[in-house]
């Protein structure tokens, strides 16, 4: 099927690209397309312009600011799955990048793209959730600093006005004692959506959990912090003990849903299992 009939603009700046999301109403951005077009061609979408980033420039870089990892809005997944200060910084978020989608998406997709259109299944908001990410978004206002777990509001829901561009994400770098991982269940296979995926960032000083993050995604209308595996590990060794008692309260608080892809309790299984392993390796990697 093809898409309605839709103005085109090639933004030069994101103050252009701002502007033309102001001034009208029902356009939409592109960076990556992997999720605009396809909603596009089955007339989910049928934006009124599409407002392109692609000839922007400075959009496309990874780089250290202060205490933050920068990631920019045209960062392709592929570059994340590759990308040096990521794997050092983020690996749970380049794991996530590496197992997700097939080639042609890795290959345009971005980061930021996929944040912005908040699907409740995709694999990187859940490791950037876990990671304290902070999302800038860019208006004619201004930069607002978004914390991930404020940003994520329902089912492709985000919290961003109509004008405002996720211009870049902020990781913060990791130290000494730090370590994260995403764990998934794919739904046909490791490139895939998840059934359930699980992303984990633990700090270890001493010998003792000091600060633990734990994002599930697959489970509800959007990414999720479960507490209740942070809170419990807080003070322990993250020993195999003290992580399996943790993992047992990794849906409390959570609404799991049903689908055709698993049952309520099936979802909260997989969940606990995939919190162990992103846990230890976690766990490993901060040691």
């Amino acid at each position: 099927m093809y898409p309605r009939a839709f103005d085109y603009m090639a933004a030069s700046s994101l103050d252009q690209a701002s502007q033309a999301l102001s001034e009208t109403p029902g356009a939409k951005l592109l960076s990556g397309g992997m999720s605009l077009l396809p909603m596009m061609k089955l007339r989910i979408l049928s934006p009124s312009m599409v407002v392109d980033l692609g000839k922007v420039p400075g959009l496309d870089a990874v780089g250290v600011e202060e205490d933050s990892l920068v990631i920019g809005a045209l960062v392709r997944h592929r570059r994340i799955a590759a990308d040096d200060a990521i794997a050092q910084h983020a690996h749970a978020l380049r794991q996530a990048a590496a197992g997700l989608g097939d080639t042609q998406v890795r290959n345009r997709g971005t980061l930021c793209g996929s944040l912005a259109h908040a699907d409740p299944v995709a694999d990187e908001p859940a490791a950037v959730l876990a990671l304290g990410g902070i999302l800038e978004a860019r208006s004619l206002r201004g930069i607002r600093r978004i914390p991930a777990e404020a940003f994520f509001i329902d089912a492709f829901t985000a919290n961003l006005s109509g004008d405002e561009i996720v211009q870049a994400v902020r990781i913060p770098l990791s130290g000494r004692g730090e370590g994260s991982s995403y764990q998934k269940l794919g739904r046909q296979g490791s490139h895939s959506y998840p059934v359930v995926a699980s992303a984990a960032w633990l700090r270890i000083e001493e010998g003792l959990v000091t600060q633990a993050r734990v994002a599930l995604t697959g489970l509800s209308t959007r990414p999720i912090l479960a507490p209740g595996v942070a809170e419990t590990l807080l003070g322990t060794d993250a020993s195999s003990s003290a992580i399996g008692a943790a993992v047992q309260k990794s849906t409390d608080g959570i609404v799991v849903l049903e689908d055709q892809y698993g049952s309520i309790a099936y979802k909260r299984h997989i969940a606990e299992l995939l919190t162990t392993r992103a846990l230890h390796e976690a766990a490993r990697l901060a040691r």
